[in-house]
């Protein structure tokens, strides 16, 4: 198997190879004007390895993938109580629909699409103010990153808040519903400077770490609380393209319209890839690409899947309801207690080993 450089120096070329970058986030001026053709990659293992190609160093509005950032700053402190505001359910439709917030009563489907979002803002903001809510946040991403060098792009954010009428709409319609307790432009103004934040595809693999749940690094968060956020970006991180990607893919990941992706490979790595064409669904053309190419897969699957687990220990006896109790003998059969020997020789209709 080649080394991990070289598959992703190839990756890399082979992405350039073709001019099908798709479209940049035209809807935000500041985005429609970055060129699409730009592609980068950077993994960062658990082991504290970093390995890059292609534009892994270029600054980019990381953008959606901040809500990852936020909800888990938002569990730490509602925890559960914020699910009641929102859902953990895939949502099927466009990222920005109003339609699905109006047949749902004014509570979003899941974190990751705006509405969703912005709720899951307002939870981290409540009884501050943005700036407070902002350096909270920021700070946050810096120590996953160990970069103090990362920074919220106010032109971008600038721009966001211009054109992000679509997003007035659905926080005035959660405030209608009661699902939203501050001036909608105090929680937008927070929303938009948070996705306004610029990564390069190296410190965004560095960020992610926090999340591979592994005792060589740090822990930010608790273990139960990464499964849970790994399993919403698996399911619902790829907006109403979540369950083609999974399919693809088959790693928890998050994307944003800037043109990146944080994905995870769980207790082995943290991947980051970027190109800023998006497809239908409003991801990384080139980027889903990337992560779904056969060949690169079979290199990075067998370099960064973590190894199987040991075979339980054969045990000694083979016991089923011992005492009579359980739903074994509710069923009428009777416990079953013998020593096991190879070949095993029991018959009894309750025994589930292997004869």
């Amino acid at each position: 198997m080649p080394p991990l450089p070289e598959i992703l120096a190839q990756l890399n070329a082979d992405m350039r190879a073709t001019d099908d970058w798709g479209d940049v986030a035209a809807y935000i001026p500041q985005l429609a004007s970055v060129d699409p053709a730009q592609f980068g990659i950077a993994i960062t293992t658990a082991d504290g390895e970093v390995f890059t190609a292609g534009d892994a160093d270029t600054p980019f509005s990381v953008q959606s993938i901040t809500k990852v950032f936020t909800l888990a700053i938002a569990l730490g402190r509602s925890g559960d109580q914020l699910w009641k505001r929102v859902g953990r359910e895939p949502s099927g439709r466009a990222f920005n629909s109003i339609v699905q917030l109006e047949a749902e009563q004014g509570r979003p489907r899941n974190p990751f699409i705006n509405a969703g979002a912005v709720v899951t803002t307002e939870e981290v903001l409540m009884g501050r103010e943005p700036r407070e809510t902002l350096a909270e946040i920021l700070q946050f991403v810096r120590a996953a990153a160990s970069d103090d060098d990362i920074h919220i792009n106010e032109t971008v954010a600038a721009s966001e808040t211009a054109h992000g009428h679509r997003n007035f709409a659905l926080a005035h319609f959660l405030a209608s519903c009661g699902n939203l307790n501050n001036p909608p432009e105090k929680t937008l103004g927070t929303y938009f400077h948070h996705c306004a934040i610029d990564m390069s595809a190296r410190q965004l693999a560095m960020a992610g770490r926090f999340l591979i749940e592994t005792d060589k690094l740090p822990r930010m968060i608790l273990p139960p609380r990464i499964r849970r956020l790994n399993a919403l970006m698996l399911t619902c991180g790829h907006y109403d393209g979540s369950g083609d990607f999974a399919y693809r893919v088959g790693l928890p990941a998050k994307s944003g319209v800037g043109g990146g992706i944080l994905a995870i490979v769980p207790g082995r790595a943290s991947i980051a890839v970027w190109s800023p064409g998006l497809n239908r669904y409003g991801n990384s053309k080139k980027g889903t690409q990337a992560m779904a190419d056969r060949k690169a897969r079979n290199g990075l699957v067998d370099l960064l899947t973590p190894p199987p687990l040991p075979a339980s220990p054969r045990p000694s006896f083979c016991q089923i309801n011992s005492g009579g109790r359980g739903p074994l003998a509710a069923r009428g059969l009777a416990p079953v207690r013998h020593k096991i020997s190879a070949p095993h020789p029991c018959s009894a209709p309750s025994c589930f080993l292997p004869p």
